[in-house]
């Protein structure tokens, strides 16, 4: 890749801040929220597996929500931190596209497995007695396998687009990351192509996942009004709730962040907004599930017994 004449085997990554004092103290604090990301989404996986209880559709959704949010994290918070405390933040070429394949792999995984925990939900309280013979083993496998196929693919088709378009100019990305946005600044091609190629993005990790969960939760309401007693429409909401709480804080800010308009003066908003998306829910949700379940909560202290008898032994 050329530009203005010279091969394109690098980009800077401006990251967050320049000064040295808050480089230090954002380092420090990110690697804590790492950290707490890592051990609280593993703890609910080993919870979820090792618990025979828990082996039923709504928690083998939660349990690969878990997974993916330990990978997706991943794929951006070590790249920061490293920058964050290095003189030169530089990524190459090879690096900066497979950053951004997996960025998108795995966001459009974590909104469609969402969708499919929000069709589960909608299957629950809306033909409960036919859950169990729709929503089999093997159509649990068929839905995993069918969100991280499009996710695969959407991820495949986009990078090879955007990294097979000449870039021009500069190879400083005003980011800490290779997100689409930004990359986008930096290529030769004209903006309408661009904004063609970002809605396109937008349209199939985004707003078709949102929509199915949108047309979900209507029914989903719809059927719990039909309820009588009220203890019953509490105890359908309460299934709900959780998954709620995690859809408002991922595609609130995510689409928060990619449905607004785009100026110079948003770059800082639109990193920040960032932040928010890549770890709050993947901080909260291992929170959100276990405070709001008493079955996770309960897996949770037998699985800290396990831990705490290994370690006394």
């Amino acid at each position: 890749m050329n530009v203005n004449g010279t091969t394109m085997i690098e980009f800077v990554l401006l990251g967050l801040s320049h000064r040295s004092d808050l480089r230090i103290l954002l380092f420090i604090v990110f690697l804590i929220i790492y950290l707490f990301i890592l051990m609280g989404n593993i703890l609910v996986f080993i919870a979820i597996v090792s618990n025979r209880t828990l082996h039923t559709p709504m928690y083998f959704f939660l349990r690969h929500l878990s997974f993916l949010d330990i990978c997706y994290t991943t794929v951006t918070l070590p790249q920061m931190l490293v920058n964050l405390m290095a003189e030169r933040k530089t990524i190459s070429f090879l690096g900066c596209a497979m950053q951004m394949f997996f960025y998108i792999f795995l966001g459009a995984a974590v909104c469609y497995l969402l969708a499919i925990m929000a069709y589960d939900r909608y299957l629950a309280i809306c033909h409960p007695l036919n859950y169990v013979r729709f929503m089999t083993r093997r159509v649990c496998l068929l839905l995993i396998s069918g969100c991280w196929i499009i996710g695969l693919s959407i991820s495949l088709v986009q990078t090879v687009l955007i990294f097979s378009y000449p870039f021009c100019g500069s190879d400083i990305i005003n980011h800490f990351f290779c997100d689409i946005p930004p990359v986008l600044r930096l290529h030769c091609p004209s903006p309408y192509i661009n904004n063609v190629n970002q809605f396109l993005t937008i349209f199939l990790v985004l707003i078709t996942p949102f929509a199915c969960i949108l047309v979900s939760y209507i029914l989903i309401m719809g059927a719990i009004m039909k309820i009588a007693m009220l203890d019953g429409r509490q105890k359908a909401m309460g299934t709900c709730s959780s998954h709620l709480l995690s859809v408002v804080l991922f595609y609130g800010t995510a689409m928060f962040t990619y449905l607004r308009p785009s100026s110079s003066e948003s770059i800082t908003i639109h990193k920040l907004l960032s932040l928010t998306y890549t770890m709050v829910p993947a901080m909260l949700n291992p929170i959100i599930y276990s405070l709001r379940n008493k079955q996770v909560k309960d897996a949770l202290k037998n699985t800290f017994a396990k831990i705490k008898t290994l370690v006394d032994i």
